[in-house]
């Protein structure tokens, strides 16, 4: 990476990024959102909701107005809601369905409402802007203390296959074997793994040449998620049979991960370095770019507000959400400036992919208002996402109520839990039944019901999540625990995900059932 690490040197820093450093994040979202208007004004959302209107709102003397029109003309949209009447239809090859000309690939991204993926579109627009952010952070490692010559070293990026599936209209898979195949001719020349392995459809095989290259390689920046880094570098590990990954690649001096928190993952982490090496988290979702970890000694990330998305922010209450996380109806939304430190919202996204007003499930809190910094908190429903699976309850609901029926059993009540196996993870299941069962055939089929909903799941199960563990209950115990934190009645449910203080409760309150004397 010489150019890269010349700049960094220099501390060159886009355009952009200083436009950020200089403007307030109220006027930058006002430019931002009236350029998306004024490109998708003719497009069949943007006639259907009226958005010349809307843009007459930014013509007023009153600073807010261009708000109140868009919030009163634009409906909020969750997947169903966007798939269902507009985006369908832009996969049928219908031009500038909610933004202008034909759309070429959609994300695959695991879906909560039946279907095994969502179909998030991404556009050539959307691309541009992803590469920008992506090179606005490459450039902020300018502030981590990095003698310069490390970044003329490799970047490997381990992602999803950039063997695209083409059907006729568009190319599907995931965003980042899309977004690989898209990348700069300028950083081609030090991205690994390389085209021929990147294009491999299987993860096991993929792995295994990763493996064999290794040591062709001087890796200095690594990227991907980390449990897939971790086996990857455990598998380094054993094969060359050395100490450490730096034996492999002595220049290794980051990391840059997202998707999944890193907490869980740190400590086996650092197990296979040699010597310390700097994290630096991403948010990098299919609907966009969203924010970068600007500054070394700070967790949080830096959300970007001049590159194509418009952010709206749902209070994160139950007057906003009902307990299942539905959104309730004529929610409270804000604008950037509205926020507050310490609260939790939802996020709701308008890009240059031709989302609009969309929900897009993650729930942020501002931990600095003024320099716009975030942390993500997690998600507006219950979910289960230990290495990258992403288990909604949708998932979870409707695999069970599959295996139930396939073994002509009732299951009245159930809960998930997250836990360590080995190094990696695994699940574990608690089923409230009172027939009788046999437990290997329960997992077994639950598991493979779960594969075929899941994409993510079903990858994950080959990867970083190593097992699945059943616990048969009396019903009985469920209702006990529930009377016990006096939560009884129907507005009363039980959870059906376990954070780590519930996990250490419901353990404990299981044992003294079943042994009064614990």
């Amino acid at each position: 990476m010489a150019i890269l690490g010349t700049l960094l040197k220099r501390g060159i820093r886009l355009r952009e990024s200083l436009e950020q450093d200089y403007t307030s994040p109220f006027d930058l979202q006002k430019m931002e959102l009236r350029k998306l208007l004024i490109t998708a004004k003719d497009t069949y959302f943007g006639r259907y909701y009226h958005f010349k209107k809307v843009l007459n709102g930014f013509k007023e003397p009153e600073q807010d107005l261009f708000y109140t029109y868009y919030k009163s003309q634009v409906p909020i949209h969750d997947y169903k809601a966007i798939n269902d009447e507009w985006w369908s239809q832009s996969r049928e090859g219908i031009k500038g369905v909610t933004w202008p000309g034909k759309v070429k690939y959609y994300a695959l991204s695991s879906g909560t409402s039946g279907a095994p993926s969502k179909y998030i579109p991404i556009t050539k627009e959307i691309l541009k802007s992803m590469q920008k952010t992506g090179v606005r952070q490459l450039l902020a490692m300018s502030k981590l203390e990095i003698d310069s010559k490390y970044y003329e070293t490799d970047i490997l990026m381990v992602g999803g296959s950039t063997d695209l599936k083409f059907n006729g209209t568009y190319f599907e898979g995931d965003l980042s074997g899309i977004t690989t195949s898209q990348i700069p001719i300028w950083l081609q020349r030090f991205y690994k793994p390389g085209k021929r392995i990147a294009k491999a459809p299987d993860w096991d095989s993929k792995l295994d040449e990763m493996v064999h290259k290794a040591k062709q390689w001087d890796v200095g920046v690594i990227v991907g998620v980390p449990a897939w880094i971790q086996l990857l570098m455990e598998k380094i590990i054993a094969h060359y049979q050395v100490q450490t990954i730096h034996d492999i690649w002595p220049n290794l001096k980051i990391f840059v991960h997202g998707g999944v928190s890193f907490k869980p993952y740190k400590r086996g982490f650092e197990k296979l370095l040699g010597e310390p090496i700097h994290y630096m988290e991403t948010y990098l979702a299919s609907e966009g770019f969203i924010a970068f970890q600007d500054k070394p000694e700070q967790a949080s990330m830096k959300l970007v507000l001049n590159n194509g998305i418009f952010y709206e922010f749902i209070p994160f209450t139950n007057c906003n959400f009902d307990l299942s996380g539905e959104l309730v109806a004529n929610p409270e939304t804000l604008k950037i400036d509205e926020v507050e430190e310490g609260q939790e919202y939802a996020l709701l996204l308008s890009t240059n992919a031709g989302a609009w007003r969309y929900l897009i499930g993650d729930v942020i809190e501002f931990v600095n208002k003024k320099e716009t910094e975030i942390i993500i908190k997690g998600r507006t429903k219950h979910f289960l996402s230990l290495c990258g699976e992403h288990l909604s309850l949708d998932n979870m609901n409707e695999a069970l109520e599959k295996t139930a029926s396939q073994l002509n059993i009732a299951v009245k009540e159930f809960t998930v839990c997250g836990e360590p196996c080995g190094s990696l993870f695994a699940h574990r299941w608690y089923i409230g039944t009172d027939d009788p069962v046999n437990q290997g055939r329960f997992k077994r089929m639950l598991d493979a019901n779960l594969q075929a909903l899941n994409d993510d799941y079903r990858v994950e199960r080959s990867a970083a999540l190593k097992e699945v563990l059943v616990e048969f209950l009396p019903t009985s115990i469920f209702y006990s625990w529930m009377s016990s934190l006096g939560k009884t009645g129907g507005q009363n449910k039980f959870p059906r995900v376990l954070n780590e203080e519930r996990q250490v409760e419901w353990k404990t309150f299981i044992e003294r059932k079943r042994n009064p004397t614990y």
